[in-house]
């Protein structure tokens, strides 16, 4: 297990019974006042809670780690802020190996984490941008833990306690780990280790090299092979028109 004590992330913890979003709360506190890089904004029930690109997240009160955590990346150029999401991610793949099965938590493009087939972990970034640098970065967490029943909505969800066949992990204990999970990955960002949170983004990568079926966003279904993604993390998939790249929302993997 890793170690608990940690060097910021988490030294300084809001935490709240009930809040709509822990995103909008951190950025409000940014608005207002300046928290320290490290500042965790948790709470035991999330009314509100975002995905990407307006999507929601619904999670059961006091089951699950729903947290935002203020940082302030001014050392990572734009252009490469999407190694920001590429070590986030990965802080969430090595809180799961803790207590799973390595070769089943995979990283679905661009940052959700899967157990198996079925999503984990929904995690949203917000930036804000000051001149050519990045200023302050939200990085919303939202971690399936002890929850075991889900709404029909919900496409294919899944659990640390549905993975494991056990249900009463310590939110506590296991917000702790994840601070020291996201710690590491943070500072191997800021040392520059880019080339190393590349390799291992790519090979934690859902479904690469493999044939699959996809769906453009004007409903176009395809087949391809997703081959990686770009330093602006566009994902590349191979077709057979040739290598093809994609933003967010503009496809998904096709039911097959």
């Amino acid at each position: 297990m890793y170690h608990k004590n940690t060097l910021f992330i988490g030294k300084v913890l809001h935490m709240f019974d009930e809040l709509q979003s822990t995103n909008d709360y951190a950025l409000s506190l940014l608005s207002k006042s300046k928290p320290i890089e490290g500042t965790v904004i948790s709470t035991h029930h999330q009314t509100a809670g975002k995905g990407q690109i307006g999507s929601s997240w619904l999670v059961e009160a006091g089951k699950n780690l729903t947290l935002s955590v203020i940082l302030k990346p001014h050392f990572l150029p734009i252009p490469r802020q999407f190694l920001l999401n590429q070590a986030v991610s990965l802080a969430v793949v090595d809180f799961l190996k803790q207590f799973i099965r390595t070769d089943i938590v995979r990283l679905k493009w661009p940052n959700d984490v899967y157990i198996g087939d079925k999503k984990s972990t929904g995690i949203l970034i917000q930036n804000t941008i000051s001149g050519s640098k990045l200023q302050n970065t939200v990085v919303g967490l939202g971690i399936n833990i002890n929850q075991t029943n889900f709404p029909s909505t919900l496409p294919n969800p899944t659990s640390l306690a549905l993975a494991t066949g056990q249900s009463n992990y310590d939110l506590s204990e296991l917000r702790q780990i994840l601070f020291s999970c996201l710690e590491a990955r943070y500072l191997q960002l800021k040392a520059k280790h880019w080339d190393q949170l590349n390799e291992a983004y790519h090979n934690t990568l859902y479904k690469l090299n493999e044939a699959h079926l996809f769906q453009s966003a004007d409903g176009h279904s395809f087949k391809g092979m997703i081959t990686g993604v770009t330093e602006q993390g566009l994902l590349k998939i191979e077709t057979d028109t040739g290598l093809q790249t994609f933003s967010l929302k503009e496809v998904t993997f096709a039911k097959q």
